[in-house]
C-alpha cells in the first residue's frame, strides 16, 4: 500500500490536507534533483484556467510547430516528446501527474533537444508544489469557473492557485515573464498585478482584441486586433470559446515573435482536437458530438452556442464525478434544463460515491427549470444505456451532446467494498473500492449508430 495512502489513513484529513503541499514540495524537489532538473534545457509554456486549458494548449503547440519550432506537449489528454513521432495518451488520468513522473517526462523531452514545451498546469499541481523548479517563460490563463472547491474549498483559494503560476512565472529571470490573460473575465485584474508584462485578449474588452467575429457550426473567422497590428484567423473549430482559445495562441506568437503569416496559418491548420467538439458520423440525419464540457459555465458557453444552431431538439447526456465538487451538480441539471429539450442524466465517474445519489442531485437542478422524469428527464445511471437512449428517440434536425468523458477511455467505478467505506476519503486506484471500466464515448456512440442503422 502507497505511503500516501497509509498517512491518510492514520492522520486526520485536516491535518493531511494541511501538510500534504509540503509532501509534494519535498518529492517535486526530490524529484528535481534525480533527473537534473530537466526542464532547465527547455522554454515552457503554462496554460491554466478552468476551461480551454487542453485546446488551447494544442493550438499553442500547432501553431509553433508550423513556423518551425521544435515544441513538446503534456495535456490531459495526451504526451508529445517532440520526437517526431505524434501524440501519445497521457499515462495517467490527471492532467498534471505527480512531481516524479512528470520529471522522468520532461527528461526524456529534453533530451530530444526540444526548445519549447506546452505544459497545461492544473490548479491542484500548483497549490501543491508539483511543477516546483520549472522555469515558466511565458503563462497563459484562459478563465475560472467554479470547479474544484472540493479540494480548494473556496473560489477566492482556487482562484490564487491559479495566479502561482504566473508569479512564478515572474520568478523566472531567464524567461519572457509574460502572461496571457482573459481580459473578459471578471478574475483578470489579479492575475494581471502578478506578472511583469501581461498581454490581455477578448472579444469585449483587452489589448488583444477579436472584431468581425463570424461563429458558424464547422468553425470561426475573425480578425484579432492589437495596436498597429491586425491577423486574419480561420479558426476549424467551434464555438466562441475556442474564439478565446486561438485568441490566446495569438498573445503567444506575439510574444515569441512570430509573424502573422505563421500565427495565421497555424491556427487555420488545425482541424480537430481530440474528445472536444468532436462529431461522430454514421450518415444519421441529426448529430452526435463528444465533447469534455463538466462544469456549468463550460455547459453555459456550449449551450449557448448549440442551442441557435439546432433545426430540432437539443439532446443533452452527462454526469458529474464523485469525490469531486457536489455543488455543481445541481447547477450542471439546472442549466440543461433551461438550454435543452431531453436531459439525460448518467454516471461520469462515480468512484466509491453513490451514484444515484448523484443522478439526483443533478436531476434537482433540472427540475427546476420544469424537466418532469420521464418525459424530458431520464435517469440512467449505466452510461452505455444513456447514449442508447439518447440515440434511440433523436429525430431528423436533433443535436445530441455527450458531456464530460470527451477523450477519457475508462469510467471509475465503484468497487465491492465502496459502499461500507464512503465515509473515508480513498485512493482512486484502490480496486477494492473502485474500479476501472473501460469506456471510449466516440467507440460507443458511433457502435450504437451502426446497430440503429
Amino acid at each position: 500500500m502507497a505511503l500516501r495512502t497509509i498517512l491518510k489513513k492514520i492522520v486526520p484529513q485536516k491535518l493531511f490536507s494541511n501538510l500534504e503541499p509540503t509532501g509534494h514540495l519535498i518529492e517535486a524537489v526530490a524529484s528535481q534533483v534525480a533527473y537534473g532538473f530537466p526542464a532547465r534545457k527547455l522554454k515552457v509554456i503554462g496554460v491554466t484556467g478552468t476551461d480551454g486549458k487542453t485546446t488551447t494548449s494544442t493550438i499553442i503547440t500547432q501553431m509553433l510547430r508550423h513556423a518551425g519550432y521544435s515544441v513538446a506537449m503534456v495535456t490531459t489528454i495526451s504526451v508529445d516528446y517532440g520526437d517526431g513521432k505524434g501524440e501519445r495518451p497521457n499515462p495517467s488520468r490527471m492532467t498534471t501527474m505527480g512531481a516524479s513522473s512528470l520529471m522522468k517526462i520532461l527528461k526524456r523531452v529534453a533530451s530530444n533537444d526540444v526548445e519549447w514545451l506546452v505544459l497545461e498546469t492544473t490548479s491542484h499541481a500548483l497549490a501543491q508544489h508539483r511543477v516546483w523548479g520549472i522555469p515558466y517563460y511565458i503563462a497563459v490563463w484562459t478563465n475560472l469557473g467554479h470547479e474544484h472547491l472540493d479540494y480548494h474549498k473556496t473560489f477566492e483559494r482556487y482562484r490564487d492557485a491559479k495566479r502561482m503560476l504566473f508569479k512564478q512565472t515572474d520568478a523566472c529571470k531567464k524567461g519572457l515573464r509574460i502572461g496571457i490573460i482573459n481580459a473578459d473575465d471578471p478574475s483578470a485584474k489579479y492575475f494581471i498585478k502578478d506578472i511583469e508584462t501581461p498581454i490581455t485578449y477578448g472579444i469585449h474588452s483587452g489589448e488583444l482584441r477579436a472584431e468581425n467575429v463570424k461563429v458558424k457550426a464547422t468553425g470561426s473567422t475573425y480578425t484579432a486586433v492589437m495596436g498597429d497590428s491586425d491577423y486574419q484567423i480561420e479558426c476549424h473549430l467551434p464555438g466562441t470559446f475556442n474564439v478565446y482559445n486561438s485568441l490566446a495562441a495569438i498573445g503567444v506568437g506575439r510574444a515569441i515573435g512570430l509573424d502573422p503569416v505563421d500565427i495565421e496559418q497555424g491556427i487555420a491548420s488545425i482541424k480537430s482536437v481530440e474528445g472536444r467538439m468532436t462529431r461522430v458520423d454514421e450518415g444519421q440525419d441529426f448529430e452526435v458530438i463528444v465533447d469534455y464540457a463538466h462544469t456549468p459555465e463550460s455547459f453555459e458557453k456550449l449551450f449557448q452556442e448549440i442551442r441557435p444552431l439546432t433545426k430540432g431538439r437539443l439532446i443533452t447526456v452527462f454526469g458529474s464525478a464523485g469525490r469531486r465538487d457536489e455543488k455543481k451538480r445541481a447547477v450542471q441539471g439546472a442549466t440543461a434544463g433551461k438550454y435543452c429539450d431531453i436531459v439525460i442524466v448518467t454516471e461520469e465517474d462515480d468512484r466509491d460515491a453513490d451514484g444515484e445519489a448523484i443522478l439526483k442531485d443533478i436531476a434537482s437542478g433540472a427540475q427546476s427549470e420544469g424537466k418532469t422524469i420521464d418525459k424530458d428527464l431520464y435517469l440512467i445511471h449505466k452510461r452505455e444505456h444513456a447514449v442508447e437512449k439518447a440515440i434511440g428517440i433523436a429525430r431528423t434536425g436533433d443535436v445530441i451532446l455527450l458531456l464530460g468523458k470527451g477523450h477519457e477511455k475508462s469510467i471509475l467505478t465503484n468497487g465491492p467494498d465502496a459502499a461500507k467505506k464512503r465515509h473515508e476519503l480513498q485512493n482512486d486506484n484502490d480496486p477494492k473500492r473502485v474500479i476501472k471500466r473501460q469506456y471510449d464515448e466516440v467507440s460507443v456512440a458511433r457502435a450504437i449508430l451502426q446497430k440503429k442503422g
